[in-house]
């Protein structure tokens, strides 16, 4: 497998971005011999889209882009909106959301079940990334 191919896709930016996300994202990943987690990755990349869709301006696009590496995988969801995200860089022990609260769970699963997070500065406002391990493949 080369280094690194990378899948990208504009969302709308409604509701519906969430499972062509998760689609996207579960499509890619069935293309490499020893993927990350998908139902993982899956989870993981529908909270950022969900966050990206409910935190920015209507009609501002919204960008995934899925990176296959050697090592697993890192998602990406580029927005209009150069704020930073919540704290997506947090220690998970640091911040307990309120499990019985409708928001505030989705950075802190992100921050778990990553390898790694973070956010950056684009031209046209920010992304918001994680990265995956691959997979060590089943024998047998």
């Amino acid at each position: 497998m080369p280094d690194a191919s990378a899948w990208r896709i504009c969302l709308p930016h409604t509701t519906a971005a969430v499972p062509l996300a998760r689609a996207l994202v579960r499509t890619a990943l069935a293309e490499v011999d020893a993927p990350a987690d998908s139902d993982t990755a899956e989870l993981l990349t529908a909270e950022l889209v969900a966050n990206a869709v409910e935190h920015t301006r209507p009609g501002i696009p919204i960008e995934l882009v899925v990176e296959l590496l050697e090592s697993g995988c890192q998602v990406e969801v580029h927005d209009g909106d150069p704020q930073p995200p919540g704290d997506l860089t947090a220690r998970p022990d640091v911040t307990h959301p309120d499990p019985w609260q409708e928001h505030g769970r989705g950075l802190l699963l992100i921050r778990t079940l990553s390898s790694a997070c973070g956010h950056r500065p684009t031209p046209h406002g920010k992304a918001v990334w994680f990265t995956l391990p691959a997979r060590l493949p089943r024998h047998g």
